[in-house]
């Protein structure tokens, strides 16, 4: 087999990334800052707690992979699952090398009225995870350790181009797509998750968006990627298939439902009441969701299915991640159900169905996404948190900033495709795409 220059250039990087590593200084051996709290204020309990949810939030890609694995046709398992696999490689080697720096360094930004407001992070803050030890923070993490927060936030920056590949699943090179994955998680994923979760942040201090576990940051940015990408790429030559193997995908649905509660109680950084909160609204959600998507199924003359029902259960995960903390229960059933009612119709809305969005991850974990955060901004707790609590002007903000992050995430995505495509092609052959990804791709077979 013959050996591409870009296979060279690509191990050649990581080469250089291994080697690199070790010429960095500890973090025990860089001064005080002043940033960082004693070893005394660490809380064990909430330790205990962000190490189990970095575990649950890991487990996610393996779920999703089984998830969109079982739902493609039998010749593009294999290739659709390391897909999402293998973020786990890659991205976790970009957090640790620049990725974490951009996304919570110092703000990199711009001032107004003596105001400081953030649009990414300084990659010089943390290179190699330099820096980043075992005190804890004061502004991000100030009960654990600083190297626990940014080990779980790398299963966020991980599993999130991984819900990408959906859209283009059956067509794309995958030596294109690890480009593509690298460059969106520099230039659209970590400068929206400064934005949103710095304490200096644009998204966070200016407009005010409430976005608890990664509503706003993961799934709407993945989901405009997701369209963009289908857009790009173009319609599969036989766009109709069955899908391979559905207890895949009610696999990857108990996995992802399961990792989905350190994916928002975790998220409250701490093991206390708004974690337990979270852990309720989240899988009450998931349940009103599953059951309206197959209810709406069958009043719709369509099946009740199995992928109907993961398909629901996981949108309500999607829509109650932003408000997840800040809701009540109740409140969390009626978000799982109108999220899935506006899904279910997006998902079959003959207009979207001309972008073969292979596994409809826009409409699903788009969508999903933008009715989290605008029911977030109707239902939030708090004195002028929401619409329903006189917060009118909160309201406005996160309209605003819906508007702002779908075009930056869209146009963003976009543009990356185009570029990803001048320098590797994206679409695989014809011949290729016939044979199957498994063996075009990988030489391998599910069966």
């Amino acid at each position: 087999m013959k050996v591409g220059l870009k296979w060279i250039v690509s191990f050649s990087i990581i080469c250089l990334v291994a080697v690199g590593g070790l010429f960095w200084s500890p973090a025990t051996d860089l001064p005080d800052t002043g940033e960082f709290l004693t070893e005394d204020k660490i809380v064990g309990a909430d330790v205990a707690w962000i190490l189990a949810a970095a575990g649950l939030v890991l487990l996610m890609t393996p779920g999703l992979s089984f998830f969109y694995g079982g739902m493609v046709g039998k010749k593009n398992v294999i290739s659709t699952m390391l897909q999402s696999f293998i973020a786990l490689g890659v991205i976790s080697i970009v957090w640790v090398v620049v990725g974490f720096s951009l996304s919570f360094g110092d703000s990199i930004g711009f001032t107004i009225d003596g105001e400081h407001y953030g649009i990414i992070g300084n990659p010089f803050s943390y290179p190699f995870f330099s820096g980043v030890g075992v005190l804890p923070h004061k502004a991000m993490a100030s009960t654990i350790p600083f190297i626990l927060f940014a080990l779980f936030q790398m299963k966020f920056a991980v599993i999130t181009p991984a819900l990408i590949t959906g859209s283009f699943a059956e067509r794309v090179r995958f030596i294109s797509y690890l480009l593509f994955m690298i460059l969106f998680s520099l230039f659209i994923y970590t400068p929206l998750c400064h934005m949103v979760w710095y304490p200096d942040g644009l998204l966070n201090k200016y407009f005010g968006v409430k976005d608890f576990a990664g509503g706003t940051v993961v799934h709407m940015s993945a989901g405009f990627a997701a369209l963009a990408g289908a857009m790009v790429i173009g319609n599969r030559k036989r766009p109709h298939h069955e899908p391979s193997n559905i207890p895949f995908v009610l696999l990857g649905t108990g996995m992802l439902w399961f990792g989905w509660f350190g994916f928002n109680a975790g998220s409250a950084l701490s093991a206390n009441a708004t974690a337990a909160t979270a852990f309720g609204t989240t899988t009450i959600a998931s349940a009103s969701a599953m059951l309206t998507w197959i209810f709406f199924d069958r009043i719709n003359c369509r099946s009740v299915s199995a992928m109907g029902a993961c398909i629901g259960a996981v949108v309500g995960l999607v829509a109650i991640t932003p408000g997840c903390g800040f809701v009540s229960i109740p409140e969390s059933i009626f978000i799982g159900f109108i999220a899935s009612i506006v899904s279910n119709l997006m998902v079959n809305w003959k207009a979207l169905k001309k972008v073969d969005d292979t596994l409809d991850v826009f409409a699903c974990h788009g969508v999903g996404g933008i009715m989290g955060m605008i029911l977030t901004a109707i239902f939030a707790h708090g004195e002028n948190a929401s619409l329903l609590h006189g917060g009118i002007e909160v309201f406005a903000h996160h309209m605003m900033a819906l508007l702002l992050v779908s075009a930056f995430a869209f146009f963003g995505s976009l543009f990356l495709y185009k570029i990803t495509d001048r320098l590797i092609t994206l679409r695989v052959s014809e011949e290729s795409e016939s044979r199957g990804l498994d063996l075009s791709q990988h030489e391998e077979s599910l069966y």
